[in-house]
């Protein structure tokens, strides 16, 4: 199989108390793995204001993954993404074999080409 690697950003709903944001995050994750998926890294961002509304938001907390799988895409996880009350908005995203290998990703890291 050949091993691939994504990136997937979800922004949580502005409505979802601070306390609440964990069990989200842990729901998504458990998703990824029933797919196979593995986390690589988390990266939360916080609550930051949008750009524009959305549903009539004006902010969410953005939390972005780096997922390594041997699937193509995650179906289901985005299935259920696209369902979820609390999420405002998702974009997964597969991440070119360069800047997956240059992330440590997908074998050896390769480092940035300077300038």
């Amino acid at each position: 199989m050949i091993t691939r690697a994504y990136e997937l950003m979800i922004i949580i709903d502005s409505d979802v108390v601070d306390i609440e944001i964990p069990k989200v995050i842990s729901r998504t994750e458990a998703l990824i793995a029933e797919e196979s998926g593995r986390i690589a890294s988390t990266d939360n961002w916080g609550r930051r204001k949008f750009a524009y509304e959305i549903n009539h938001k004006s902010e969410g907390t953005y939390v972005v993954w780096e997922i390594v799988t041997e699937s193509a895409g995650l179906p289901n996880t985005e299935r259920q993404l696209r369902l979820a009350d609390d999420i405002v908005r998702h974009k997964l995203f597969r991440l070119p074999e360069k800047e997956a290998a240059r992330r440590g990703l997908l074998g050896e890291a390769t480092p940035a080409d300077a300038g």
